[in-house]
């Protein structure tokens, strides 16, 4: 049983749970958008995306937030998915990022887009 991300409460008042797509979709934006420095006890979890929001656009960033996203993708997730690539774009406030990957349990194949808490959708 997986429990839920966002943590909720489910029709009965307890916690919610979801499903393996949805636990490892929750998983992966977890790690994208959690800062380093902000999980108690794991200082180092998380990919520092957020922090290259407001950095002037260019290919060099490209690069190192791609680098960065599929590095701690990799450090944090790499027991239960297989990166195959990590596309991420910033268009007017909104901040997306594409992420393929492969299930390591199951074996298939997903493509999921994830947009930064507080963007617009």
């Amino acid at each position: 049983m997986n429990v839920g991300f966002p943590y909720r409460f489910d029709a009965t008042g307890r916690t919610a749970t979801a499903g393996d797509d949805a636990h490892l979709r929750g998983l992966i934006a977890q790690v994208l958008f959690t800062a380093p420095g902000e999980r108690v006890m794991r200082p180092d979890f998380g990919s520092g995306l957020l922090a290259l929001t407001f950095e002037p656009n260019s290919p060099e960033l490209a690069a190192t937030t791609q680098f960065l996203v599929e590095g701690a993708l990799q450090q944090w997730l790499g027991h239960l998915i297989a990166v195959d690539s990590v596309e991420v774009s910033a268009s007017d406030a909104a901040l997306r990022v594409l992420v393929q990957y492969v299930s390591l349990r199951t074996r298939q194949r997903r493509v999921d887009e994830f947009t930064a808490p507080g963007a617009a959708a």
